[in-house]
């Protein structure tokens, strides 16, 4: 099974897109999908995650909010991949 990722985002939020550019280097190390959700198109994803975006879910459990390295997410992601 392939590991699913989720991103909760909006446009114009320079931490949101330090964490696009990690997921797109780990991308090239281990196989994911992702799913990019912009919090903007929804008063309710407004109101979940406005105040904490980026944040990221792994098969569905949320894991890793504002920042993140590419070395712990591969780390994360290889845990997933055992488990799953």
């Amino acid at each position: 099974m392939k590991t699913e990722l989720w991103l909760y985002t909006r446009k114009d939020c320079c931490l949101c897109e330090e964490m696009k550019s990690i997921l797109g280097r780990v991308a090239e190390r281990v196989s994911f999908t992702l799913q990019e959700i912009d919090v903007d198109t929804s008063p309710e994803l407004q109101e979940k995650y406005g105040n904490e975006v980026p944040v990221l879910f792994i098969n569905g459990r949320k894991a890793f909010k504002y920042r993140l390295t590419a070395k712990e997410l591969e780390q994360r992601l290889r845990r997933e991949a055992v488990s799953g």
